[in-house]
């Protein structure tokens, strides 16, 4: 009975909601918990038969599964935007998640590496190895311009504007910006794309993908993680170092410097300033500063 509906909803995501292939399995798996309890419950409901009392009692089900606060929040938002559909589509006749809360979640606020740490870190690659030139380029790109790890491994060359001095990123739900990019980033880009990338053989459907492997493929996520674990170990820093951490890096020294928030939205990609104004609660210190420079109260 559901599969038709979920099917519908797929489209749904697909075509009107233009989501990317990765967030539209996201949605369908936070649907597809649901009907697993509706399976589980032996109580065969359609959408239009649920009520918030079934739902609450669902959330209750995913808790006890063990989910984190964060997992069972990413559900119930899974399950609203289903329930968005169902009522234009007119499934149902009202929304019975309306008023279904989610567990309250507890933000963590981002690792970040200090500019001198992402010198030092990007310092350890060894550019006479075969890949060292293309790991140094990888580095200093994700740096200069703050990439998640997935915009990264998709960067095109024909996206690539060194004269300009900006790099055209496809994003979340396959959302193109503009995005800037330093002189040293564009310096080893053209350095990799020169002199090492247009000397190896390249696979088929991979020629216009910047970053490849030796065989002439595009790079793995996993890749990336490995490459800059190696890196922090060599430089000898304790913290946890992920692809994330040069992207949290990015938008934080930025912040710190005084850049307007609009802007650091959209260079990161940010669908709500929200999400970016985690990164002015990162420096207590530099708050501080702030205050005492600006507050009339501070003023002597």
């Amino acid at each position: 009975m559901w599969e038709s509906y979920k099917k519908g909803y797929k489209a749904y995501l697909q075509l009107e909601r233009s989501m990317s292939e990765h967030s539209v399995d996201a949605y369908l798996h936070d649907v597809e918990k649901l009907t697993q309890w509706i399976q589980l419950s032996k109580d065969l409901k359609s959408p239009a038969d649920i009520d918030l009392k079934d739902l609450q009692a669902f959330v209750k089900w995913i808790g006890e599964l063990g989910m984190t606060a964060n997992s069972q929040a990413r559900i119930i938002s899974g399950i609203r935007s289903f329930y968005k559909y169902c009522l234009m589509e007119q499934i149902c006749k009202q929304d019975p998640s309306i008023l279904l809360e989610a567990p309250k979640t507890i933000r963590k606020l981002p690792d970040t590496l200090s500019f001198e740490e992402i010198e030092l870190l990007i310092a350890q690659v060894d550019q006479s190895s075969p890949e060292g030139p293309r790991n140094k380029a990888i580095l200093e790109t994700m740096y200069s311009c703050g990439l998640r790890v997935s915009e990264l491994i998709h960067l095109k060359l024909s996206c690539f504007y060194p004269d300009l001095g900006f790099i055209r990123v496809t994003g979340k739900g396959d959302k193109e910006r503009l995005v800037p990019i330093g002189r040293d980033a564009i310096k080893y880009l053209l350095l990799y794309t020169n002199h090492i990338r247009n000397l190896q053989p390249i696979q088929k459907g991979f020629e216009d993908i910047i970053f490849l492997n030796r065989r002439g493929k595009g790079l793995s996520r996993v890749m990336i993680f490995y490459i800059i674990k190696e890196m922090a170990y060599k430089a000898g820093i304790q913290k946890i170092v992920s692809p994330h951490t040069f992207r949290h890096s990015f938008a934080t020294h930025l912040v710190e410097g005084g850049a307007d928030l609009r802007a650091v939205q959209e260079m990161l990609g940010h669908e709500s300033i929200t999400t970016t104004e985690i990164y002015t609660h990162l420096d207590r210190d530099f708050l501080r500063d702030t205050l005492q420079r600006f507050h009339p109260a501070y003023q002597s």
